[in-house]
């Protein structure tokens, strides 16, 4: 009773958490595939090795080769990666269902919940990250996130130059920004959104910090 409890609590959460968080806001219907298989593996696994001694090396040891995978597959983001180790995590839970018995579907709800809190368009909206090559090069730090805010429409850059090549006149760096909230009628002066002036905007960019 217990394990029909525990594989029924895992059906219902891989597909909360592969097809209605994942694939409903990301739309990758190879990882999808890819959470659902990697979730019924490991379930099917850990059911079968539950008659056999084994210890807490047995999660531990999935979560390693679940990582070895990750670094020979196709790249893949940190939001992907999170949702990879969640459907092991529910596996697991699943396989080894744990007593008392209500605390696999607690702690499965628990593991969704989080998920879908922190992978919600609510959470840091604004807040976005890339990597992309610049067609000049670019060695004023202060020039190059002033740059880059006219560039994105931002309101704070954190920039990490990765390379400056002065041959090909190119700068490669990762850039994190914060977007400007969006001009609301009459607010706007200056031709910056939100009532700002020119000056404001360049003292605000001048002030964020580098990496």
């Amino acid at each position: 009773m217990p394990f029909a409890i525990a594989v029924g609590t895992d059906l219902v959460a891989i597909v909360i958490l592969a097809y209605v968080l994942y694939f409903r806001r990301h739309r990758r219907r190879d990882l999808l595939l890819s959470y659902v298989a990697l979730n019924i593996g490991v379930v099917a696994v850990t059911s079968a090795l539950g008659s056999v001694e084994v210890g807490v090396g047995l999660g531990m040891g999935l979560f390693g080769i679940l990582s070895i995978i990750r670094l020979r597959s196709d790249q893949i983001t940190q939001q992907e990666i999170a949702y990879y180790f969640t459907a092991l995590a529910l596996g697991l839970l699943a396989g080894l269902h744990p007593e008392p018995m209500w605390l696999t579907p607690v702690l499965s709800a628990l593991v969704i919940l989080a998920i879908a809190i922190l992978d919600s368009p609510l959470i840091a909206s604004s807040t976005h990250r890339h990597t992309l090559t610049l067609d000049r090069a670019i060695t004023d730090r202060d020039a190059l996130i002033v740059h880059l805010a006219e560039m994105f429409a931002a309101d704070t850059v954190r920039v990490e130059v990765l390379d400056i090549d002065l041959v090909r006149d190119t700068t490669l760096v990762d850039v994190r920004y914060k977007t400007l909230p969006r001009r609301r009628s009459g607010a706007a002066e200056d031709g910056q959104p939100g009532g700002r002036t020119s000056a404001d905007h360049a003292a605000g960019i001048l002030d964020t910090e580098v990496r």
